[in-house]
């Protein structure tokens, strides 16, 4: 098992970046499949992006593709999400998430960050 902690959530204008930090510890971290997913109120949870174990693939849900991008540092433990140009609609909990393989399902969970953007 892994624990995760996020930060670097915040309120933001539309338009504006947030970079979101995921903190991994525990087992041993680079063999891990990393994901991050976000909950809207009132909405179920939703994948948003997750990259291979080496970073050398990534994965992107339609709705963010060309402003988002996840990536990693083995070294630090660090997992990160970039957003730029947000939108109201990306107003939501952000969460982290590993699985030990592409095949395997999501699950450890880190707390979550607040994202919150302004129109």
């Amino acid at each position: 098992q892994v624990q995760l902690v996020e930060s670097g959530g915040g309120l933001v204008q539309a338009g504006g970046s947030l970079r979101l930090s995921c903190a991994a510890s525990g087992r041993t971290f680079s063999p891990y499949h990393m994901g991050w997913f976000r909950q809207a109120p009132g909405k179920e949870r939703e994948f948003v992006a997750r990259i291979s174990e080496s970073g050398g693939s990534t994965y992107y849900a339609d709705s963010v593709k060309g402003r988002f991008t996840i990536s990693r540092d083995n070294a630090k433990n660090m997992v990160y999400l970039q957003m730029n140009s947000l939108k109201p609609e990306d107003t939501a909990i952000y969460y982290c998430a590993a699985r030990q393989s592409y095949y395997s399902v999501w699950r450890d969970w880190g707390q979550g960050t607040q994202v919150t953007v302004s129109s």
